[in-house]
């Protein structure tokens, strides 16, 4: 078996895009012109998610992530989640969610089986939080608070790194976090928006940031993994908080240990983030699911997965975050 053949095989993580919509505007998510999909029947049907997840499933997928857009502006979430949760060979089922609605559907969710939730949170300042998502804070603390009440086994706080912009929130967000006990991701800005996001103006790398905690504190290596993603954990000596880094663009080993491909919420496999491959699975949906058709494609993309994105080979983006899956 060569290197490559091994990389991909390796692929076992699914997330999976069930709605483009999202209650927060915020500039790394929504280009000035975005309106959404034209027609609802765009989206898949959870009966379709849910066969190409088992088709998946059958072909080694174990860990999957609904995403969106934001994922709980669609009715009947938990439910989808209990389906996957069902299917024989799932493993575990997350979420991520920018927190609006947490608080509302956690218990659902939870009884439903999902094993953690990442919650997007990019300042811990009320004026601040707005200017950024046009969001309301309270509301995605009160997410957190439900979800952690309920004892969810993982909830993660995910921050976008923005220059000028939530710098000065890095140290509340990490007393945030170590108060309740918390891991806390920074995460780079990427071109899945457009390119003027990575400009000198905008854009605040992982690895800096990482240099300017280690001279406020020590950073230990978390030996054990945190998750199935490419983020580099550390615990801090003295806050006592696990802390994240994902940098897409300033860590040149980023593209390693993928292991992961994405479905879009308009039914599209797409197995980079970073490269504008996709292949429509709507075919083997409708109007009747092709099992085998499905498992062909699957094969065929994973195949065809590149071992590296093009975020740094000037990249400009088709399609936004929203309609990819976070």
């Amino acid at each position: 078996m060569s290197c490559q053949d091994s990389f991909r095989r390796s692929v076992h993580y699914l997330r999976i895009s069930v709605t483009d919509r999202c209650n927060e505007r915020c500039l790394y998510c929504f280009p000035r012109d975005f309106v959404g999909w034209r027609e609802t029947e765009d989206l898949l049907s959870y009966e379709e998610i849910l066969a190409t997840v088992a088709v998946s499933v059958e072909l080694g997928f174990t860990d999957f992530r609904i995403t969106g857009g934001e994922p709980l502006v669609r009715p009947g979430v938990p439910d989808l989640v209990r389906g996957v949760v069902k299917i024989p060979g799932v493993r575990s089922v997350r979420l991520s969610t920018n927190g609006t609605r947490l608080a509302g559907l956690a218990a659902q969710l939870r009884e439903a089986g999902l094993a953690g939730i990442n919650v997007s949170l990019d300042a811990i300042d009320p004026k601040r939080y707005y200017e950024i998502t046009g969001g309301q804070l309270g509301l995605v603390l009160q997410g957190i608070d439900a979800a952690r009440r309920l004892g969810f086994p993982s909830i993660k706080l995910n921050t976008v790194l923005l220059r000028h912009r939530n710098e000065d929130q890095i140290e509340p967000l990490l007393d945030f976090a170590a108060q309740r006990g918390l891991i806390l991701r920074f995460i780079e800005l990427m071109p899945v928006t457009s390119r003027e996001v990575l400009r000198p103006e905008n854009f605040l790398s992982a690895s800096e940031i990482r240099r300017k905690l280690e001279k406020m504190d020590q950073l230990e290596p978390v030996g054990q993994s945190l998750g199935f993603g490419p983020a580099r954990y550390f615990r801090m000596g003295k806050r006592g908080v696990t802390v994240g880094f994902i940098g897409a663009l300033s860590d040149l080993h980023f593209c390693e240990q993928c292991n992961k491909m994405r479905l879009t919420a308009d039914g599209r496999l797409r197995p980079c983030l970073g490269n504008q491959m996709e292949v429509d699975l709507r075919p083997f949906l409708r109007p009747a699911i092709d099992r085998e058709g499905l498992r062909e494609t699957f094969l065929d993309t994973l195949r065809k997965k590149p071992l590296e994105h093009s975020f740094r080979d000037y990249y400009e983006p088709e399609r936004t975050m929203t309609a990819l899956g976070g």
